[in-house]
């Protein structure tokens, strides 16, 4: 055998040492690595403990490294936080109501679309018109659920927490009142009892409701039963026209001149 001959199969020979320890340690790698994932899954089946705690630290680099891409706090569940509804899954007589009202209001019609339908869903459980409930929510808070007066009515239905706290116990406390589902059950609720306090009479409850059984209630049981009248044809299928409500901006009057005689002035009530 030439010395070319030699180096040859010298070089052959090594490659195949190479190949063949390459492939032994290899092999014993993978089957290190099978081995250590058994003993993982045994340890783990027979220590739910464990596999909770490694649970919930990969939860937390995966949620870390997802904020440190987003640049913000990231809550995966904080949909299920969200007061909304798509209008087009509700039955074709409530997103009917929803886009009427979210028009009218200015609002958006997801959040109203997830109020149209408890309202429909606890007017069937109470036998209460839901239009009449979407209509006391219209004209007490114009659908704010953060809205508050005066006197210390709060949200949606403008229930005065401080009277009615105790309803709020079931739902965690006061601070519930501002939450949109929670005020309005609790809002019906409210709207129950005048009802039954008035003898089953509407009229009566809401003006019990507003607190003015013995005196004027400024219009406001007027205008809930307008806008009750035009919610009912709307869910009817009727097109119903309106005029977005537009805030009332109160308008400084310049004092009168010395020696002018007094001006009678006269508060008119505008009804929508």
């Amino acid at each position: 055998m030439t010395a070319l001959g030699r180096i040859t199969q010298g070089i052959r020979t090594f490659a195949s040492d190479v190949a063949q320890g390459f492939f032994e340690i290899t092999h014993n790698g993978f089957a290190l690595v099978g081995l250590a994932v058994v003993f993982s899954v045994i340890t783990l089946s027979a220590r739910p403990d464990l596999r909770q705690v490694g649970e919930l630290k990969l939860f937390g680099w995966l949620q870390a490294r997802q904020s440190a891409m987003a640049g913000m706090e990231v809550e995966a569940d904080a949909i299920d936080r969200a007061t909304a509804t798509n209008p087009q899954d509700l039955p074709k007589q409530q997103a009917a109501v929803a886009y009427w009202l979210a028009k009218k209001y200015r609002v958006a019609a997801e959040p109203l679309s997830a109020l149209v339908a408890e309202a429909y869903e606890i007017g069937k459980r109470t036998k209460l018109d839901p239009t009449v409930i979407l209509a006391v929510m219209a004209v007490e808070s114009g659908f704010n659920p953060f809205a508050q007066s005066p006197v210390g009515a709060q949200g949606l239905m403008q229930v005065m927490t401080g009277v009615h706290s105790e309803k709020y116990e079931s739902f965690g406390g006061r601070l519930a009142a501002f939450d949109p589902l929670t005020n309005l059950r609790v809002g019906v609720k409210v709207l129950q009892e005048c009802i039954s306090r008035a003898g089953g009479s509407l009229e009566g409850g809401l003006r019990l409701y507003v607190g003015a059984a013995n005196i004027d209630d400024g219009g406001y049981t007027a205008k809930v039963l307008a806008e009750h009248s035009r919610l009912q044809q709307v869910s009817g299928g009727r097109a119903v026209p309106f005029a977005p409500p537009v805030q009332a901006i109160p308008v400084m009057t310049p004092a009168p001149p010395p020696m002018a005689a007094p001006v009678e002035k006269v508060a008119t009530l505008s009804i929508s």
